[in-house]
């Protein structure tokens, strides 16, 4: 039907609504996809190759975990910007965020669904909303080399794959920005009795939000590169085809250390997004101009054809 929205656009307005309603933080969101451009030669593994400079960046806002205990209800990371590449065989994320310090616990992670059926961005765990399903995680931290390639399906689930595809690596700078978001103060709703009010089909805690928008200045900034082949041989990670448009969320936990010796953010104690998507760039399909030249070529010797005999005098 002629001005009917694509699947793929209702999806994307779904994942947006999805996101308010399941608590993300709300930001201007121009768009709901990364792009993931198609480059020739080796994707970059270094987050501070020239290439990711030309690459559009989408950004995304990040909340607090309110899912599962321990949940946290003020976290550092208020918006993350993503960035892709692939060559048709490797695939590139670039994840950059203001942090105001490094620390050796610092961390982030990507996560996919895997196969067909759909699974909650809290570590595919059965909720009221989605049945739940299994979930890929690539999970970088700063004091440990290289990035672990994980799955879960549920809360306490979460294992390393004994096969390992993704790598990553991850650099901060001591570099001036302005980080501006809107900041949410979620406050536990009470019953009569005033005791904590829970959700009567799931029996999660109910919360209040309060909202303002509110800058900040940050003194310093990650930027995190994870790669992995497009698609790969293990059955627990999630597989990529171009031109498609797979779900993506991220977590971001803030690894200071307390002077009481706790860190900041750590295990449920982090920032998270809801899913969003994102698209492979296709190779470009140089078919549909060769069938055109093929037209043009057939349409100017029909009308060659016609020109010779009006001028010899015979029917057309």
């Amino acid at each position: 039907m002629v001005g009917m929205p694509s699947r793929h656009a209702r999806l994307a307005v779904l994942a947006a609504a999805v996101a308010v309603l399941w608590g993300a933080s709300v930001l201007a969101q121009e768009t709901v996809v990364v792009r993931v451009k198609l480059i020739q030669g080796e994707v970059p593994t270094d987050p501070m190759a020239p290439i990711w400079n030309t690459i559009p960046a989408t950004e995304f806002p990040m909340s607090p975990q309110v899912h599962w205990p321990k949940r946290i209800l003020q976290v550092t990371v208020k918006s993350i910007k993503v960035r892709g590449v692939h060559n048709t065989k490797q695939i590139a994320f670039l994840l950059e965020y203001a942090d105001p310090t490094q620390d050796p616990a610092d961390a982030a992670a990507l996560e996919f669904m895997v196969g067909d059926k759909k699974a909650h961005f809290a570590h595919g765990q059965p909720m009221a909303q989605v049945e739940g399903g299994p979930v890929n995680i690539w999970y970088w931290r700063n004091d440990a080399p290289g990035a672990a390639d994980m799955n879960a399906q549920g809360f306490g689930t979460l294992k390393k794959q004994a096969q390992q595809d993704v790598q990553a690596k991850g650099v901060w700078k001591d570099e001036k920005t302005k980080v501006r978001f809107k900041e949410r103060k979620l406050i536990p709703r009470k019953d009569a009795k005033g005791e904590s009010a829970k959700d009567p089909k799931t029996g999660d805690p109910l919360f209040d939000e309060e909202t303002k928008v509110v800058e900040q200045d940050a003194t310093g900034v990650w930027r995190v590169v994870f790669t992995r082949p497009l698609t790969t041989t293990d059955p627990n990670d999630a597989q990529f085809q171009l031109g498609t448009f797979p779900n993506i969320a991220f977590a971001v936990w803030d690894g200071k250390k307390l002077e009481s010796g706790d860190l900041k953010e750590s295990g449920s104690q982090k920032a998270i997004t809801s899913w969003w998507y994102f698209n492979a760039e296709p190779p470009t399909n140089y078919s549909i101009y060769f069938y055109g030249l093929i037209a043009v070529v057939v349409a100017a010797g029909v009308e060659y054809v016609i020109i010779r005999k009006v001028r010899k005098g015979q029917p057309a």
